[in-house]
């Protein structure tokens, strides 16, 4: 019986609620259904609610992936780095650096972003993240070994690497 199952998923078509589910490339989806539905959400605001878009790349903790319209369902914990939105109307692809999070993409062309920060990569002073990079490396120095301050000040020094990293530093 497993096998049968997996045989049917490896086909590419499972029964769900008695209705056929086919797995398309996502240049198909975008054929079959044009945009898809983004929610993108901070804990004190909502940046995008249900907004239509052609396609969301993510920084996904396995690596970064992109989400365009009937995308199979995934669930995916984010890394510290860029999240861009393509809007599908030719202009250039909005920005934001997320420090985490999670994105969850439905079997409805619809993902959700959840992340506990987030800014516009055009709002990034890079003066301002080498100054707190190198902060962070001071904390972590003078922090005993193993201890709960050296940790959160390793998380300051991955957060503001990446951060670099996405207006261009180089931070070491």
């Amino acid at each position: 019986m497993a096998l049968n199952f997996v045989s049917r998923r490896a086909a590419g078509l499972v029964r769900s609620n008695n209705v056929a589910m086919t797995r398309m490339f996502s240049s198909e989806a975008a054929e079959a259904s044009g945009n898809m539905s983004f929610s993108f959400n901070l804990p004190h605001e909502s940046i995008y609610l249900n907004a239509k878009v052609a396609q969301v790349i993510v920084p996904g903790a396995g690596g970064e992936y992109g989400v365009t319209a009937d995308h199979v369902p995934t669930v995916a914990q984010l890394k510290p780095g860029v999240l861009q939105i393509m809007h599908g109307d030719g202009s250039d692809a909005e920005k934001f650096f997320v420090s985490g999070g999670f994105a969850l993409t439905h079997a409805n062309s619809a993902t959700d972003v959840t992340c506990p920060e987030a800014v516009r990569l055009d709002d990034i002073d890079p003066n301002a993240v080498s100054s707190n990079f190198e902060a962070a490396k001071a904390s972590y120095a003078a922090a005993e070994v193993g201890s709960i301050a050296q940790a959160e000040a390793q998380i300051e020094i991955d957060v503001n690497r990446a951060m670099g990293a996405a207006v261009g530093l180089s931070l070491v």
